[in-house]
């Protein structure tokens, strides 16, 4: 007799198919899943640096390196022009005022001012021949006057003896009126002389005095010409160092040609180069601070140079108080430029992140420091310590500040071995 089986349930039957379904809908699954979540990257911990989003004074300011530069540099011009004849001062020698640098030769100069002295000596001579001259003439016209007066009192006084005889008789009206003829004649002759005089010494007066100035001209000329070959000896026309000297021996050199270079000691500058973006914010007064060897040196800018050349322009800064001890010309400091006053704000440390987000997002560790979300963030000022946030996060939020570029488009970051 046949025994009638029992038919086994089909989910028996068919197992292993929904084995199988059941994994390949488990694998979808896991697909989906992955694709609609975040990209994780797990790190360690201690690889990266993390720091809060603090509330605190913020200093905007521009962290430069400056140059100690001489506060005046003066350039040394030749006033004639000639060879180098020797060179005296050598380069970086400390140079008073009046202390020779260079000597120059010019025989062309030389020559000019043997010129110049002839051409006033003969001025002197000729002056001298001409002013006796005057005097002979001035002495001739003084006899003539003389005998004129003598000539004259001896006709007056022969006039005189007419009239008497004629009263008397002894002489005839023609005869005094012939003596008077002459004794008028003489005593208009006389006046005429006189006059004569008067404007020969003043005319005299004239040529002399044109004279002085003909040779007193040619004197300051020969003079002027002594002078420049006090020019061919170049010397310093301050205190200072001797930088540079441009030229060699045996160089020809021209009028105000520049050949030497002298730095004042005295007082000393700071030059830094800042980018164009501050070109707008910064102006002459500004303070600036060197912090050096623990302690600050005030500064202010002095000078600013608008024009912009590879994308920098350039500042001249000066010490308002003490200098630190060693200031010496070349050496560098770090300079901090305020461009403002110090006001609350929301910062974070500055860090490398900025470099892969430029200030748009920033990985933000979730209260259980377990992970790192990466969160939109918005930075507006910003210094060489601290970036000011201005949205995107809250006093007490903790930031992942390290350089992101090894942690590619992660969404998330998972921190292992992170401690409390």
């Amino acid at each position: 007799m046949d025994i009638q089986l029992k038919k086994r349930p089909w989910y028996i039957r068919y197992r292993y198919y929904l084995l199988a379904g059941a994994a390949f809908a488990g694998f979808l699954a896991y697909v989906v899943n992955l694709s609609l979540s975040p990209d994780r990257l797990r790190i360690r911990a201690d690889k990266v640096q993390i720091a809060e989003v603090k509330e605190g004074d913020f200093m905007e300011y521009v962290d430069v390196e400056g140059i100690i530069q001489p506060i005046l540099t003066i350039k040394v011009n030749t006033r004639e022009e000639g060879s180098v004849e020797r060179i005296v001062a050598e380069e970086g020698s400390l140079l008073h005022r009046g202390d020779t640098i260079l000597l120059l030769s010019n025989p062309d100069l030389l020559r000019s001012i043997e010129e110049q002295r002839d051409e006033w000596q003969k001025q002197a001579a000729s002056f001298r021949e001409k002013e006796i001259e005057m005097q002979q003439q001035s002495i001739t016209l003084q006899q003539q006057s003389l005998q004129t007066d003598y000539d004259l009192k001896r006709l007056q006084k022969s006039y005189e003896l007419d009239k008497e005889e004629f009263r008397m008789g002894i002489k005839s009206k023609a005869q005094l009126e012939v003596s008077e003829d002459e004794y008028r004649f003489k005593l208009q002759s006389a006046r005429l002389q006189r006059e004569s005089l008067r404007h020969d010494s003043a005319v005299s007066i004239i040529r002399r005095e044109m004279l002085r100035d003909d040779l007193s001209r040619e004197r300051k000329k020969f003079e002027r010409a002594r002078e420049r070959v006090e020019h061919l000896v170049v010397k310093a026309p301050i205190d200072g160092q001797l930088s540079f000297v441009g030229v060699t021996p045996g160089q020809q050199v021209a009028s105000n040609q520049a050949i030497a270079e002298i730095k004042v000691l005295d007082h000393y500058k700071v030059h830094t180069s800042l980018s164009e973006y501050y070109i707008d914010r910064i102006t002459v007064g500004l303070p600036a601070t060197i912090d050096y060897q623990g302690r600050k040196y005030p500064l202010k800018i002095s000078k600013v140079v608008p024009e912009v050349k590879d994308r920098t322009f350039d500042v001249d800064l000066v010490f308002t108080a003490d200098m630190p001890d060693n200031v010496r010309l070349g050496k560098s400091f770090r300079v901090q430029v305020e461009l403002g006053q110090p006001e609350q704000a929301l910062i974070i440390p500055r860090g490398n992140f900025y470099n892969a987000t430029l200030g748009q997002w920033i990985y933000k560790v979730d209260a259980g420091r377990t992970k790192a979300v990466r969160v939109p963030l918005s930075i507006g000022r910003q210094n060489p310590r601290q970036y000011e946030v201005t949205a995107g996060l809250q006093p007490g939020d903790l930031v992942i500040t390290t350089d992101y570029d090894t942690f590619g488009d992660a969404e998330e970051l998972i921190l292992d071995g992170m401690k409390e």
